[in-house]
């Protein structure tokens, strides 16, 4: 029988099973302090599952008078507007700096200052960028276009920043070595291998803020947002639920949409 024989063991992420078992109960420690430390109360959930069946309840029938169909419909194509301008204004702005956010065909600091304006873009979630656009230009509509261009900047421009990342740099040095001008690399070289994913990234980015208009308004950055916070402000419970329904169905509508061309491309 030979002897110091290994058995098999999964690979893992970890140099140790001691170490992987210590992060595992690390998180799990984690985990219990921030439960703890918020006051999460079993009981209250508990409590909330009947509130919520009473609340269905008052939501049900949706109802609006004819005026507050005209809002809803008017207050809604305002968001859509929004979502649109937003996008194309966003993916505008975002191109520029995706190329220079890219690590393989960007110079260091021009790359290192992109990715910092990519990541402030980030991190702020869409309602704070509403709040101070509010603060700046007053409530409306403008407002929300702001809000949204500068939150598609950040998603629309690090995704596409990763693509160019991962393209084959092959056919790059093929094109610099017919003796192009860097911008006609840029254009035989590297646009043709990422526009599939441009076009999907675009669809994508125009489902999210189609999603992202309808809640801005809440904070006066218009849209159908504001209507909804008058309702429910008024505890109309039945208009709130028609406001609802017509969220769900633009977004529906803009998923399907959404879907049926990043299928066609790919």
């Amino acid at each position: 029988m030979a002897t110091g024989e290994r058995t098999w063991q999964r690979p893992t992420i970890f140099r140790t099973r001691r170490v992987k078992w210590a992060v595992y109960a690390g998180l799990l420690a984690f985990f219990a302090w921030s439960a703890v430390g918020i006051g999460f109360d079993p009981s209250r959930v508990l409590q909330g599952i009947g509130n919520t069946a009473v609340l269905i309840g008052d939501f049900l029938p949706p109802d609006a008078t004819a005026r507050e169909f005209d809002r809803i419909v008017a207050k809604m194509l305002e968001s859509v507007a929004m979502a649109m301008v937003a996008t194309v204004t966003g993916i505008a702005v975002s191109i520029p700096i995706a190329f220079m956010a890219a690590e393989n065909i960007s110079p260091k600091p021009l790359y290192a200052l992109n990715r910092g304006f990519i990541s402030i873009s980030r991190a702020f979630n869409a309602i704070i960028v509403a709040i101070l656009a509010v603060k700046a230009v007053g409530f409306g509509p403008l407002a929300g276009i702001i809000t949204i261009t500068f939150k598609t900047v950040g998603f629309f421009s690090k995704l596409l920043a990763e693509d160019i990342e991962d393209i084959d740099m092959g056919a790059v040095d093929a094109v610099r070595a017919t003796g192009s001008s860097p911008i006609q690399t840029l254009l035989y070289g590297v646009v043709p291998q990422i526009i599939p994913r441009f076009a999907g990234l675009s669809v994508y980015r125009w489902d999210i803020n189609i999603r992202t208009s309808t809640v801005i308004g809440i904070v006066g950055a218009g849209g159908i947002g504001s209507v909804l916070l008058t309702a429910f402000n008024r505890y109309d419970y039945q208009y709130v639920s028609a406001i609802l329904l017509s969220i769900i169905v633009v977004v529906l509508f803009a998923e399907g949409v959404s879907a049926v061309v990043r299928r066609r491309y790919q």
